[in-house]
């Protein structure tokens, strides 16, 4: 599979344009590429992906490991500033699954926000994120495009990647 055409990878499709993506995208490497999360884990919420089909860090080629944590520390770093006061952490992690079938690998990059973590009845971490998917609510595109807007100005300023 590859970005251009999807091949019916969701993941492949929103890096290749196949699939419409919210936002668009944020920065690209050589190996990866930083991008709006669709579903309902709130505005602000970003995934980082490696444009190559891949479903596990095992997988990894030497570029694309060397260049994920310089990544993932220029992202998040980003993510703080962007969301500002509010932001208890930044979670980051992991998911390739899709009907129990190992999918695209993806890295789930998710301001804590007091609010967000307040709204489900303190919950945190995995039990926040289960807790926005049962209550489903997608973030307002327009939301998400002025979102998506401050955060490319913000890894466009700071990126040495």
């Amino acid at each position: 599979m590859t970005p251009a055409d999807g091949g019916g990878c969701v993941a492949c499709g929103l890096a290749g344009g196949a699939v419409p993506l919210p936002g668009g995208t944020l920065l690209r490497t050589p190996h990866w590429t930083v991008e709006h999360c669709v579903g309902p884990l709130g505005v602000g919420t970003l995934i980082v992906k490696p444009l190559r089909h891949i479903t596990g860090v095992h997988e990894m080629s030497a570029g694309e490991g060397a260049g994920l944590g310089p990544l993932l520390a220029c992202v998040t770093s980003g993510l703080r500033t962007v969301v500002g006061e509010g932001c208890e952490q930044v979670y980051v992690c992991l998911w390739s699954h899709a009907g129990r079938v190992p999918g695209h690998l993806h890295f789930v990059v998710q301001p804590a926000r007091t609010s967000d973590i307040d709204r489900h009845g303190g919950a945190y971490g995995p039990a926040l994120q289960a807790a926005m998917f049962a209550e489903g609510a997608e973030p307002e595109p327009g939301a998400v495009e002025e979102f998506c807007g401050r955060m490319r100005r913000v890894l466009g300023e700071g990126s040495a990647i």
